[in-house]
């Protein structure tokens, strides 16, 4: 029987504490199975009831996975690389979503994602990054993206509604040649991004979009689009699961990442 700490921590978050470590550490490694409840409740002294408690705490964290009856597993995360500096300007190159196609794939991984395009009231955080006036519309395009099938991150991107109207960004479909190359086309070519990162809880909205297990924190990726005139042609909300990403900026000319996930 293993010992716990004489502690006010509840039994249940000490077991689950202990096979934190194991995880964290060499014990347990990816697609590793846990011991089963049987074996916990042997180990420990404690009841099923218990045990369960500990291994809920676990799954909640998005460490572990329950496949019964096979048992409890270590689960398997390979993170997405953030690049923020790839996001917005207009380049000869592909558009940020075929980026994230090709680099997904490369990896055997298969990308997908959602659209959802409406004019709205934006919120006020969205709002003042585009200087819009009280009750002025914008057009947002929301999409989530996927990795084999699981939500990886939320990319909404507003726009004043008086310059995008009539154009491809207020239809529902994917742009093939990209967003960014449409404001230019309507005279809006953006030259500069200020960028914004804060770390916060999701919202309710966020986790559901996301499908986050509870205690998941997010980091959330403001840019701000601007033209030569200094004028803010579109604001962009990323929401990025902490257990999910990391982010990676580059400055000046860096050899190749041989070490990112994605």
């Amino acid at each position: 029987m293993s010992a716990l700490r004489r502690t006010s921590r509840p039994v249940y978050q000490q077991i689950a504490d202990e096979l934190r470590d194991a995880i964290s550490g060499d014990g347990i490694g990816p697609d590793g199975r846990l011991p089963t409840e049987a074996e916990l409740v042997e180990r420990y002294g404690v009841t099923r009831g218990t045990v369960r408690q500990a291994l809920a705490v676990l799954v909640n964290e998005g460490l572990v996975v329950s496949d019964r009856p096979r048992g409890y597993f270590v689960r398997r995360r390979r993170h997405m690389t953030y690049r923020p500096q790839q996001e917005l300007l207009v380049t000869d190159g592909a558009p940020a979503m075929d980026r994230f196609h090709r680099s997904v794939a490369e990896e055997g991984r298969t990308p997908s994602q959602t659209i959802d395009v409406s004019i709205v009231v934006p919120p006020r955080e969205i709002a003042t990054r585009l200087r819009l006036n009280a009750g002025e519309t914008a057009a947002v395009r929301r999409r989530v993206r996927s990795i084999d099938g699981e939500p990886f991150n939320i990319n909404d991107s507003y726009y004043p509604l008086s310059i995008v109207q009539g154009s491809e960004i207020v239809l529902p479909h994917d742009i093939a040649r990209g967003a960014n190359r449409v404001l230019a086309e309507l005279g809006h070519r953006q030259v500069g991004l200020r960028h914004h990162l804060i770390s916060r809880m999701p919202t309710p909205s966020e986790r559901h979009r996301l499908q986050l297990s509870p205690g998941t924190p997010v980091t959330v990726h403001y840019l701000t689009g601007y033209t030569a005139e200094g004028i803010p042609v579109r604001a962009v909300e990323n929401v990025l699961p902490g257990d999910r990403h990391e982010v990676l900026i580059e400055d000046g000319q860096v050899p190749p990442d041989n070490e990112s996930s994605t």
